[in-house]
């Protein structure tokens, strides 16, 4: 990664995290497919949810029979965490016009924001549409594609974790923070690391205590507000 913004650096930067978007994509549209739903509806679901966590979900429930409203509060609730991320990222698009803003936002992730995060070291904390857009829509026709391929293949894989399908995108995330760690000068090496432990802690103990579909949102102001108290009282 450097610290060019064009598009053919924007491919550059994304290909590596696509194996995520694949794996993950297979697994979905082969989960689909067992639980009954044709490649259309599959390719389709991966195209307008576009959310793997949320596809995963909306076909559990649709096989046990939950309400609609049911499932959309479900899909709301695990998606919350998108306007946090979108926040997060609009800051360095003050820029761009509100149509490309409105682009961008509709087509982040988890796994482009956190590489926008990433990228943002190496632009001294700058990013631009022509970069973050070809991210965006590189891991959007990959997830597409892989889910498509996924049902295509249906119960000829009928166990996928067994491949360790459903590790791809932890094992991403896992390389994008050690990235982002090495590459972040704007914070103390140490009060990364101490960040770290103390969101795996509050994981834990939110695994408890808290709904999976709010972990991720409530994990990420608690520690945030964590983060900015430590940080003022030892940084």
């Amino acid at each position: 990664m450097n610290g060019n913004l064009s598009l053919r650096s924007g491919i550059k930067d994304t290909i590596p995290t696509l194996s995520g978007y694949i794996g993950v994509g297979l697994a979905f549209g082969i989960v689909a497919k067992s639980a009954g739903l044709n490649l259309l509806i599959i390719v389709l679901m991966s195209a307008i949810t576009y959310s793997g966590a949320a596809q995963f979900v909306i076909v559990s429930m649709l096989v046990s029979g939950s309400t609609f409203l049911s499932i959309l509060v479900a899909v709301f609730l695990l998606s919350a965490r998108m306007l946090l991320m979108g926040m997060t990222v609009a800051p360095y698009l003050k820029k761009e016009s509100m149509k490309r803003n409105i682009i961008l936002g509709s087509l982040l992730t988890d796994e482009t924001f956190a590489l926008t995060m990433n990228k943002l070291n190496y632009t001294k904390r700058i990013v631009n549409f022509e970069w973050l857009n070809t991210a965006n829509i590189l891991a959007y026709l990959t997830w597409i594609i892989a889910s498509g391929i996924g049902g295509s293949l249906g119960s000829l894989i009928p166990n996928p974790n067994k491949f360790g399908l459903d590790f791809a995108f932890i094992a991403m995330f896992i390389g994008l923070l050690y990235l982002q760690i090495l590459a972040d000068r704007t914070m103390a090496f140490k009060l990364q690391v101490i960040m770290v432990l103390v969101t795996l802690g509050l994981t834990y103990l939110g695994l408890i205590f808290i709904p999976s579909s709010l972990l991720l949102l409530v994990v990420t102001l608690v520690g945030c507000w964590l983060g900015v108290k430590i940080k003022n009282a030892f940084f």
